[in-house]
């Protein structure tokens, strides 16, 4: 059964789950901010403009900017050690460049992104991030079985 659900082992996503709960701890117990990668743009652009909607991220965003670039740098290392460092999708860029969008404004309107909800919202049993993680994972599960019935491929 372990087999068929995890084909190239599971010590890989036991190390990536301990990773990402420690740095969601070590966010969390550092800074007494819930981790999550949706106001990265916002606390971001607070270092160039002055609009207080930017300006209310100035206190963590330096750590966001930390989490996001680990965030990258962990997918850089995956790719060199399992992929030969070669980053491999077979999703054409645009496709990528407008998921992208996608995911970033959903983050917004969601307040939130799957990161702080799913991770940390979960596990601090926060009633809003429950349903936003069941909500996140129906229409994930109802968009890719349109997409498949419609035999969109990458």
């Amino acid at each position: 059964m372990v087999e068929t659900l995890f084909p190239n082992g599971i010590s890989r996503y036991a190390i990536g789950g301990l990773l990402v709960g420690l740095g969601t701890a070590v966010i969390y117990l550092g800074t007494g901010i819930t981790a999550g990668a949706s106001t990265f743009l916002e606390s971001t652009l607070s270092y160039v403009s002055d609009r207080s909607r930017f300006q209310q991220y100035r206190g963590s965003r330096d750590w966001r900017l930390v989490f996001t670039a680990s965030i990258i740098a962990g997918a850089a290392v995956y790719a060199l050690l399992f992929q030969g460092g070669v980053w491999l999708t077979e999703v054409a860029p645009w496709r990528l460049f407008v998921g992208g969008i996608l995911v970033g404004v959903g983050t917004r309107i969601g307040k939130g992104c799957t990161s702080g909800h799913g991770v940390c919202g979960v596990g601090s049993v926060s009633r809003t991030s429950l349903v936003g993680v069941v909500t996140f994972l129906v229409v994930a599960i109802i968009t890719a079985n349109i997409v498949a019935a419609f035999g969109v491929t990458p």
